[in-house]
C-alpha cells in the first residue's frame, strides 16, 4: 500500500545526507541490482525478486559484502521511487476508469479488509498477543502492496488483462480506507474506544480534497496542456509532468495526506488528457530507476536471525495472508459481479502485504501499544509474501482451470448469474438511475467547490482585507466571496434533469415530479445554507440568516440567465476535459468541414492491417476514411504516401464521418489475444531466421499480400532466396516450393508454414 511518510522525517533524513555517501550507496545498490536482475532475467524469474535479493546483499545483514554506509540514503531514494511508481499507476488508471470500477472495487476492498482484520485478530490470539496487538496485526495483514503488484504485473506483461484494472481499483480503494483505519486504530489505542467525530472528519476531509483536486485538475490541466502543445517535446513534457507530480505530492502532505496519494491523484488527472501516452513513455526511465531502489530497500529489511528466531509465527502469518487474500479477494470479486476467472486472478494477485503494514506497525510503536517483537515479524512476512507474489499470479490460471472442471453445474449457473445482469433494466429505471447519478455528482462537486471558497475566504481573504482595510475589509471580502460563489450556487440550485427525461417520466407516471421536487428543494436549501453560513461566519448568525436569504434570492432572480449560460459553458468544458482522451479518439468534438471529423486513434497489436502499406489497407475501400498524418513515437509523418506502412503504436489522424470513425475504432485499436500479446512483448524471442517452403506449405501459390505473415504469424518478411537469387519481396510476389524465406519472427510461431 501507499507509504504515508511525514514531511518531517524526509527533511530529517535529508539533513543527514552526505553527497559522497549518497552517490556511493546509490552506485553500490544499482550495481548489485544490475547483477541480480540480469541473473533473474537469465533464469526467467520476475525482476522484482532480483531487487529484493540485491537489497539483502547490500544490507548489513549480509556480512560477506560491503554494506551501504547510511540507510537513510536509501530511504530517501525509495521515497522518490514510491512517488514515481504511484504517479505512473495513476497515468494508467484515470478518474473515469476508477469511477466505472468503483462499485466493484469498494465492495471487494470492504470484504478483504473486514475479512483479513478478523483473521488477523483471531490468529493474533492464537499466537498469544493482547487484544490491542491483535487489532493492529489485523490492520497490518489487511492491505496488499500497490507497488509490488505494479512491478509484478509489468514484469509478467499482464497489465493489459481485464483483471489487472480491477486489482488496481481495489488497491486504490484500500489506500483510501487506510486513512480511516489509521484514525480508528489511534482512537482505540488512546481512548479504548472509537471517536466517531474524528473518524467522520477524516472521511469527510478525504472526500472533500479528492473532489477539489479532481475538479480543479480536470478543469485546468487539459486546457493548459493543449494551449502549450506546440512547445511540449519529450524533454519539456517530462519536466512539466514530474513538476506537477511532485507539486501535488507536497500539497497532499500539506493537506494531511501522503506524498504518494498526491502523486497518484495527479497521474489520474493527467490520464484523462490526450498527453497520457506520451507522459507514460517519458516517465518510464525515471520510474524504473527509482522504483528499483524502492524494491532494493525492501530487501534490505530481511534479517536472517529474526527469520530463524520467529520462523513459526512468520510462516503462520504468511499462510494466513496468502490463503486469506485469495479467499476474500476472490469472494469479493464474485459478490461485486465479476466472472470466476477474473475473481480468481484478482485474488491470487493480492497475496502479499506491503508498506502499509510497516506504517501501522510504526504507529503502534509510537503510541506505545505494540509488542516490539511484532515489527520484525511483519517485515519478514512482507518480504516473504512479496517474494512469492509472482508465482501465485502465475498459478491463477491453472487453478481456475482446476476449479472450472470440478465445480458443480449449479455453481456454474450462480457464477454466470454474477457476471451478467439478472434482468434487463426498464427504460424508466435507467432514466431514474441516470438522474440520480447526475444529481449526486453535481451536488458533491459544487458543494465541495463552495466549501473550498468559504474556507479560503475565511482563512486567507477576510483576515488579509481586514488587516489592510479595517473599515471596509469585511464588506469587500463578503462581496468578493459571494461573487465567487454565485455561479456555483446557481448550478447547485438548477434542476439536474433534462426536458426529454422529464417528458419520458411524465408519460410513465403522472406523479413523477414529486421526487424531482424533493431533490430540487434539498439543493435550494443547501445553496441557501452556504450563503447564510459565510455571512454568519463573517458577521453574526442572525444577520447571516436574514442577509443570506435576501442575497440568495437576489442572485437567483437577477443573475439567473447570465449565470446559467456561464455554468453551462463551464460544465461543458469540464465534461469535454474529462473525456478529452475519448473525444480525441472519436473526433466527436473535432468537426472540420460539414459532417467530417478528425479523430486520433492508436494502432493496436490486433489491428487487421498492421504491417500493410496504406495502399493495401482497407481504410479507404472498406471504411471510407482518409489518413491525414501518422505519429510514430517522436516522429510525425504528415500526409503519408501510399507506400507508408502501419505499425503497432502508430497514432493515426483519421478523417471521416462519425459513423465511419465509430466502425473503424475497434478495428484499429484491437488488442492481440493474450497468447499473441505475450509473444509480441518478448523481444528476446524474435530472431532473424530462415524457413524453406515444402510443396505442402500453406504459403505456396499465395502472394505476399495474401499470406498474412504479419497478422497471423507476427513475422516480418525480409527477403526471399529462390535458387541462388535473393528477391526483394513486394505485395505481388508469389511464393513457390523450395523458396527460402528470411524472416524476423519467433521461430516457434512459424512451424505451421514449413
Amino acid at each position: 500500500m501507499i507509504l504515508l511518510s511525514a514531511a518531517a522525517s524526509v527533511a530529517e533524513a535529508a539533513a543527514e545526507l552526505s553527497v559522497e555517501s549518497l552517490i556511493r550507496d546509490l552506485a553500490f545498490i544499482l550495481i548489485l541490482g544490475a547483477v541480480t536482475t540480469l541473473f533473474f532475467k537469465w533464469i526467467k524469474q520476475p525482476v522484482v525478486l532480483g531487487y529484493i535479493v540485491a537489497g539483502f546483499l547490500a544490507s548489513p545483514n549480509f556480512v560477506y559484502l560491503p554494506s551501504v554506509t547510511t540507510e537513510n540514503n536509501i530511504e530517501f531514494w525509495a521515497q522518490i521511487g514510491i512517488i514515481v511508481l504511484l504517479f505512473s499507476l495513476g497515468l494508467e488508471f484515470s478518474f473515469k476508469k476508477l469511477i466505472n470500477a468503483g462499485g466493484s472495487a469498494v465492495v471487494t476492498a470492504l470484504i478483504i479488509v473486514i475479512g483479513m482484520m478478523c483473521a488477523g485478530f483471531c490468529i493474533g490470539h492464537v499466537l498469544g498477543f493482547s487484544n490491542i496487538n491483535c487489532l493492529f496485526l489485523g490492520g497490518m495483514l489487511s492491505m496488499s502492496s500497490t507497488t509490488i503488484i505494479i512491478k509484478a504485473f509489468n514484469d509478467l506483461n499482464i497489465t493489459h488483462k481485464k483483471f489487472a484494472s480491477q486489482v488496481f481499483a481495489v488497491l486504490i480503494v484500500e489506500d483510501l480506507f487506510a486513512v480511516v483505519m489509521m484514525v480508528i486504530l489511534s482512537s482505540i489505542a488512546i481512548n479504548n474506544s472509537v471517536q466517531g467525530s474524528d473518524m467522520l472528519f477524516s472521511i469527510g476531509k478525504l472526500i472533500f480534497f479528492l473532489i477539489i483536486w479532481f475538479a480543479v485538475g480536470v478543469y485546468v490541466l487539459p486546457s493548459a496542456l493543449n494551449r502549450t502543445r506546440r512547445f511540449l517535446n519529450d524533454e519539456s513534457l517530462l519536466i512539466v509532468s514530474m513538476g506537477l507530480c511532485l507539486g501535488m505530492a507536497v500539497f497532499s502532505v500539506y493537506c494531511g495526506f501522503s506524498l504518494a496519494l498526491g502523486a497518484f491523484i495527479m497521474g489520474s488527472i493527467l490520464a484523462g488528457t490526450s498527453f497520457a501516452e506520451r507522459i507514460e513513455h517519458v516517465v518510464v526511465p525515471v520510474k524504473d530507476l527509482f522504483g528499483s531502489v524502492f524494491f532494493i530497500s525492501v530487501g534490505m529489511m530481511v534479517k536472517p536471525d529474526v527469520i530463524v528466531e520467529y520462523a513459526a509465527p512468520i510462516l503462520i502469518l504468511s499462510a494466513v495472508v496468502i490463503v486469506g487474500m485469495i479467499v476474500f479477494g476472490t469472494f469479493g470479486m464474485l459478490v461485486s459481479g465479476q466472472t470466476l476467472k477474473v475473481a480468481i486472478e484478482s485474488g491470487f494477485s493480492l497475496t502479499q502485504i506491503g508498506e502499509f503494514a510497516f506504517i501501522i506497525a510504526t504507529l503502534g510503536m509510537q503510541l506505545g501499544v505494540l509488542d516490539p517483537t511484532i515489527y520484525p515479524i511483519v517485515v519478514a512476512v512482507s518480504v516473504l509474501t512479496t517474494f512469492t507474489t509472482p508465482y501465485f499470479i502465475r498459478l491463477a490460471d491453472p487453478f481456475y482451470g482446476l476449479i472450472e472442471r470440478i465445480l458443480p453445474r449449479r455453481l456454474h449457473f450462480l457464477i454466470d448469474r454474477y457476471s451478467t445482469k439478472a434482468s434487463e433494466v426498464s427504460e424508466i429505471g435507467r432514466v431514474w438511475r441516470t438522474l440520480l447519478k447526475r444529481y449526486i455528482w453535481r451536488f458533491l462537486l459544487y458543494a465541495s467547490v463552495l466549501t473550498a471558497i468559504c474556507l479560503i475566504s475565511l482563512k486567507f481573504l477576510i483576515p488579509w482585507l481586514t488587516e489592510h482595510l479595517p473599515v471596509w475589509g469585511r464588506f469587500l471580502g463578503t462581496l468578493a466571496t459571494l461573487a465567487a460563489m454565485a455561479p456555483f450556487l446557481l448550478a447547485l440550485s438548477v434542476p439536474s434533469s433534462k426536458k426529454s427525461e422529464r417528458e419520458m417520466l411524465r408519460r410513465a407516471n403522472a406523479h413523477y415530479d414529486m421526487p424531482l421536487v424533493v431533490m430540487r428543494v434539498f439543493r435550494l436549501l443547501m445553496a441557501l445554507g452556504f450563503v447564510c453560513y459565510i455571512i454568519s461566519a463573517i458577521y453574526s448568525p442572525w444577520f447571516g440568516v436574514l442577509a443570506g436569504i435576501f442575497v440568495f434570492f437576489l442572485i437567483s432572480i437577477s443573475l439567473s440567465k447570465q449565470l446559467s449560460r456561464r455554468m453551462r459553458r463551464i460544465e461543458e468544458k469540464f465534461i469535454n476535459n474529462l473525456n478529452e482522451r475519448d473525444l480525441r479518439r472519436s473526433g466527436a468534438k473535432n468537426n472540420i468541414i460539414s459532417n467530417l471529423h478528425l479523430a486520433f486513434m492508436t494502432v493496436g497489436y490486433g489491428c487487421e492491417f498492421v504491417g500493410m502499406r496504406l495502399a493495401e489497407s482497407p481504410l479507404r475501400s472498406k471504411y471510407g476514411v482518409s489518413i491525414a498524418s501518422i505519429q510514430r513515437g517522436s516522429t510525425g509523418i504528415p500526409v503519408p504516401t501510399a507506400d507508408v506502412r502501419i505499425f503497432p503504436g502508430d497514432v493515426l489522424a483519421v478523417i471521416g464521418t462519425e459513423d465511419e470513425i465509430q466502425r473503424l475504432l475497434p478495428v484499429v485499436e484491437a488488442e492481440a489475444p493474450d497468447s499473441t500479446a505475450e509473444a509480441i512483448c518478448k523481444p528476446s524471442d524474435l530472431k532473424l531466421t530462415s524457413l524453406q517452403l515444402s510443396d505442402s506449405s500453406p504459403l505456396v501459390g499465395k502472394t505476399v499480400a495474401e499470406s498474412r505473415l504479419s497478422t497471423d504469424y507476427q513475422a516480418l518478411l525480409v527477403s526471399i532466396m529462390r535458387g541462388d537469387t535473393y528477391l526483394t519481396p513486394d505485395p505481388a510476389t508469389r511464393f513457390a516450393p523450395a523458396d527460402v524465406l528470411w524472416l524476423v519472427a519467433n521461430p516457434a510461431l512459424l512451424t505451421p508454414l514449413r
